[in-house]
């Protein structure tokens, strides 16, 4: 699983690292294979260059205090994006920070077609030693050539896809393989990706995101195990009961891809406060109806007794 928390704020906006430190521990008790700190669902637009270092810098504390050494420990990926300028100063804040790697969001407010996307991820490389993982999404597409092109720059080393389109997430799969590249690395960035994983899974994507993890990790666990093992029933199972009817509640208002799982959070016992604007919090019925979701999809796992996965994340009720 690949954890990404939400950024905790006091009740007056400002960052709460303690709170937030606090969130990144306890999921770590959970065994998630990175932590991406201050990316899409930890408000990374939301947050200015100081502060978002001490996030990325809290978050590394934090996977720091779980373990004893560095061999082993799991890796941080900052989140990262704008122009190239400012896409640096970020980079640089991240590796100050002690970031492991960085996911690149899109420039946005410019189109420079592929030869500025070109343009645009060569400089931030050659601007960093941390590794990049590309991120397409919005309006953003990258033509397979183009993913191509950078997957040959030593530490641009994986491509995340926010967009959907299979087609074309297929076609640069196959060319990269074709032009040899054997260690570049693919995610499935789609809100709610287990919506999506068995199919971004057939065409070469085998990683994904995972908010759901936010605030009920033993439901993303289960389904993500069941994935693992190959047990469809269980798969189609979680699907039905839980993760197809919380994309229709989190497609009810925009900006639910994050405010509804920070909200979800703060139920689970973390204080994680609120969400910063332009996102607005969820309306309270929404949040009603997502904990009776938990609930049942926790009955669910409990009844197909899905690879033995306990209710590690308690009732969030």
């Amino acid at each position: 699983m690949l954890f990404f928390p939400v950024t905790a704020f006091d009740q007056d906006g400002r960052f709460a690292p303690d709170a937030y430190h606090a969130h990144v521990e306890a999921r770590l008790a959970h065994g998630p294979g990175a932590v991406f700190a201050a990316c899409g669902t930890g408000e990374f637009p939301a947050l200015a260059p100081a502060e978002y270092e001490q996030v990325v810098r809290t978050a590394v504390g934090a996977v720091s205090a779980a373990g004893s050494s560095s061999a082993g420990r799991v890796p941080v990926i900052g989140g990262c994006g704008y122009g190239t300028a400012l896409a640096l100063e970020y980079a640089h804040a991240a590796q100050r920070a002690g970031a492991n790697g960085l996911l690149v969001l899109p420039p946005y407010s410019a189109d420079g077609g592929q030869d500025g996307l070109l343009r645009h991820y060569t400089a931030l490389a050659a601007g960093t030693d941390l590794d990049l993982i590309l991120y397409q999404r919005d309006t953003t597409v990258f033509a397979p050539e183009t993913v191509v092109e950078l997957a040959q720059v030593p530490n641009i080393v994986g491509f995340k896809d926010g967009r959907g389109d299979l087609d074309l997430m297929l076609r640069v799969v196959s060319a990269v393989r074709a032009s040899g590249t054997t260690d570049f690395q693919y995610f499935n960035g789609m809100p709610t990706a287990e919506m999506t994983q068995q199919a971004y899974r057939a065409v070469g994507v085998p990683l994904y995101s995972s908010a759901v993890f936010c605030f009920a990790p033993d439901l993303a666990l289960a389904f993500h195990g069941a994935l693992e093992r190959g047990e469809h029933a269980s798969v189609d199972r979680l699907v039905d009961v839980f993760f197809r009817p919380y994309v229709q509640l989190r497609n009810a208002r925009p900006g639910y891809a994050v405010s509804l799982v920070k909200a979800l959070t703060r139920a689970g016992g973390h204080d994680a406060g609120p969400v910063r604007a332009p996102l607005v919090e969820p309306a309270a019925e929404h949040v009603a109806e997502a904990l009776a979701l938990i609930e049942r999809a926790r009955e669910a796992v409990a009844a197909l007794g899905a690879g033995g996965v306990d209710k590690v994340g308690g009732s969030v009720a």
